[in-house]
């Protein structure tokens, strides 16, 4: 009977206690640690002692521990006659093993009966665990004064360091402390602890454990003052992690505690200044592009206050993305053979679909190269090439990237996804950009697995040797026009500086000013920058160029350089490419370049603004055989733009010349391209606000002709209106509701649109 109680007599687990929540680094150095749901500091169970507390341990509370069954005769029988002796209670004779039973049963009295019962535990304990297990149970356990429990919680509250870099003073402290750590806590009685540490000291040298030296070095070791705060350098991955069910675990994260460091007192150097025009929040991920690792995750300013949301997780958190998923769109063209590298877009005003999207400088280019395009960041370009790709194309690659908040219908969202019509959060937007630069990197070997998960032992291998999302050749070429961004003012001369680094970047601000992105690419490291206000307020200024890139750049100078990325040849192929228009080099084309596209590219289009024209023999009109000798007539190749593009190109290039006229007399069915009107658009709706006299604003029409020698003839509805000559526009008020505006040119030639006026008061 006695043995089957003996037997059954120890529960299942002997600790059932809430532990605090522990981050570390890479490199085990302490990111952060919660106190625990019962307000004690105890760090979750260690399966392993620093040897020296343990030696320290054992020779103060257990000299025969190795070799006694859980009692110790001796030692009960030197306690009860120092007891008898001393006429008080001096020593409990209580062996480690029994001192953690009673840990175990909690808050039971100590008299002889429970000392009984402790001498019963102590044996079966004896049986179920081995010695080391028993000590471990015992450090991670034991009370250190005040709420601290456990030896490395007291290591860390104590001393600042973990358990297995204590000195042997700092071990001897340690050591002591569970003996009466009501009396011994650090902040009091210190007299009475030092002695005991000393005398523990004292012990460990007349052993021989420790040197003469060290003996007399750690006999002038200070004690600790007070207890050190926990480090807290990433509170929004501890959120994380405590949501993702981790809660009361030891966490050994990839970040890197330099690098963490120095990311939030960026953060919080450019807060000062932010705060000013009450922008409070600012978010910063560092990824390593290899390992797709996470080295640094500041969710948030680290010193906002609580009414600015500090505990929100920004990197988790959906934002509008404003012109940030761009490259995306461009990497997907080349991809898909859609476009080349320098390929001429339309840059003009533009509806479609009753969308007018407006370049954030409110100019036009006319046409513009596809990868200046992207580094202008010019949002009419950009739609035009989506509206070519397909939002459904565009929608299914972003999602291949993993942006798991862009999930509704491609109608959903429409062309305005490009310009900040869906959400991202900058978890998954630096994830994307790392998949961009490690597509190149690890070219042509996709071997390697990543961690796209900051506090995830595991690796996630889903980046592994199938083809990668992006291709290769694709993320050269946009990685290339991104660097080609000029860096914000303080950062102008970059380049001059030692230690300057290329870096490709891409920036975009929410429709409002609502958010200010920044993400920078080298081919060690991906850095996410979000700055706005957790609460979604805008404020005039907060741009990504202006207050998200400064904080990128300052990032970037805190990480060591890397070489730029190898290009992909084999991928390529080696054309001719119009050096005009930037697509592939036809027969009119004058002058060409050698260029490497991407291999996917070839099948592109030739170029279509080249095209053979005759002049006549003084070269000023141009001719044809409906009206000329051909005989006599010069020809010659011509770039030529469509009216409407031309109108705003050659603002931009003074080189640029008209096609000269036809001479009179001649025909051609192509001439209809020849006059375009600019303003308004078909079926626009036009609103005309009231002035201060009650009076309806006027507006201005406006058209072009390729012949700026052309007289127009303009007719609201079947009104005629007026004539025009060089400077194509037209002031009028309309009425409310629908209209037809029609201009006809000195040779008949006619173009209407109907437009709807509006009020709008």
């Amino acid at each position: 009977m006695i043995f089957a109680v003996w037997l059954f007599c120890l529960p299942e687990k002997l600790f059932e206690d809430p532990t605090s929540t522990v981050l570390f680094d890479r490199d085990g150095n302490l990111l952060g640690a919660t106190i625990a749901d019962d307000g004690q500091w105890r760090f979750p169970p260690n399966d392993s002692v620093p040897y020296k507390f343990k030696t320290a341990l054992l020779q103060f509370e257990d000299r025969n521990f190795e070799s006694h069954w859980g009692v110790s005769i001796r030692g009960m029988g030197r306690a009860f006659w120092q007891n008898i002796s001393g006429g008080k209670k001096i020593s409990g004779g209580s062996t480690i093993t029994m001192q953690l039973m009673r840990m175990a049963r909690k808050g039971k009295s100590r008299n002889i009966w429970q000392k009984c019962v402790e001498i019963f535990w102590a044996t079966r304990a004896e049986w179920r665990y081995d010695k080391n297990e028993i000590l471990a149970m015992y450090a991670s356990h034991a009370p250190m004064g005040g709420n601290v429990v456990g030896l490395d919680a007291a290591s860390w509250r104590y001393f600042g360091q973990p358990a297995y870099e204590l000195t042997w003073a700092e071990s001897a402290t340690l050591a002591v402390l569970p003996n009466a750590p009501s009396l011994m806590h650090p902040g009091k009685n210190r007299d009475e602890l030092l002695a005991k540490r000393n005398r523990l000291l004292n012990r460990l040298f007349e052993i021989g454990e420790i040197d003469s030296m060290t003996w007399e070095l750690s006999l002038i070791e200070p004690l600790p003052d007070k207890p050190h705060p926990m480090p807290m350098l990433a509170p929004q991955l501890m959120n994380r992690i405590i949501d993702d069910g981790l809660k009361g675990q030891i966490i050994h994260s990839s970040l890197d505690q330099g690098i963490q460091m120095r990311v939030n007192e960026i953060v919080q150097l450019h807060h000062e200044k932010l705060k000013t025009n009450e922008i409070f929040n600012a978010a910063v991920l560092v990824m390593e592009v290899s390992t797709g690792e996470v080295l640094a995750y500041t969710g948030n300013v680290p010193d906002v206050d609580a009414e600015h949301g500090k505990d929100i997780d920004i990197i988790s958190a959906p934002r509008s993305t404003g012109s940030i998923l761009k490259p995306f769109l461009y990497a997907g063209m080349l991809a898909g053979g859609e476009i080349t590298p320098q390929m001429l877009i339309q840059d003009i005003p533009t509806v479609m679909s009753g969308y007018s999207p407006k370049n954030y400088n409110l100019k036009y280019d006319g046409v513009i190269p596809a990868d200046e395009a992207l580094a202008k960041s010019l949002n009419v370009p950009l739609v035009r090439m989506l509206t070519k790709f397909g939002v459904a194309k565009f929608q299914f690659i972003l999602q291949k990237l993993k942006f798991t908040t862009i999930n509704k219908s491609p109608d959903h969202y429409g062309l305005s996804l490009i310009l900040g019509g869906a959400e991202a959060n900058l978890w998954d937007l630096v994830s994307a950009y790392g998949m961009m630069a490690r597509a190149l990197k690890n070219y042509p070997d996709y071997g390697d697995g990543v961690n796209r998960k900051a506090h995830f032992e595991l690796k996630d291998t889903t980046y592994n040797s199938e083809k990668p999302i992006l291709d290769p050749a694709a993320s050269w070429f946009t990685i290339d026009a991104m660097k080609e961004l000029a860096r914000p003012e303080e950062d102008i001369n970059w380049e001059s500086y030692s230690t300057s680094q290329q870096i490709a970047w891409k920036t975009g601000t929410s429709f409002g000013f609502r958010d200010a992105w920044a993400v920078g690419v080298t081919p060690k490291y991906v850095v996410g920058v979000w700055v706005g206000n957790a609460d979604g307020e805008g404020r005039p200024g907060l741009i990504g160029r202006e207050v998200a890139a400064p904080i990128l750049f300052d990032v970037f100078s805190a990480l060591p350089k890397s070489e730029w990325f190898s290009k992909p040849y084999d991928l390529m192929a080696e054309v001719d490419i119009c050096s005009k228009s930037g697509y592939r080099a036809g027969e009119n084309c004058i002058q060409t370049k050698k260029s490497f596209i991407p291999k996917l590219c070839l099948n592109t289009p030739v170029c279509p603004y080249h095209e053979l024209v005759y002049l006549d023999e003084t070269e000023t009109y141009a001719v044809n055989a409906n009206c000329y000798d051909m005989s006599l007539a010069h020809k010659k190749s011509w770039f030529t733009l469509p009216a409407e593009a031309a109108y705003y190109y050659k603002n931009h290039d003074p080189n640029y010349l008209e096609k000269p006229p036809l001479m009179e007399g001649c025909f051609v069915e192509e001439i209809q391209k020849d006059l375009v009107i600019l303003y308004p658009k078909p079926f626009s709706e036009i609103y005309l606000p009231m002035n201060f006299n009650e009076e309806r604003e006027k507006v201005i029409f406006e058209a072009t002709h390729k012949n700026t020698n052309t007289k127009l003839y303009w007719h609201l509805d079947e009104k005629y209106l007026g004539v025009t000559e060089k400077i194509h526009q037209f002031e009028t008020t309309p009425s409310i509701g629908k209209h037809l505006l029609t201009v006809i040119d000195e040779n008949g030639l006619t173009v209407a649109v109907e437009f709807v006026v509006k009020s709008k008061n």
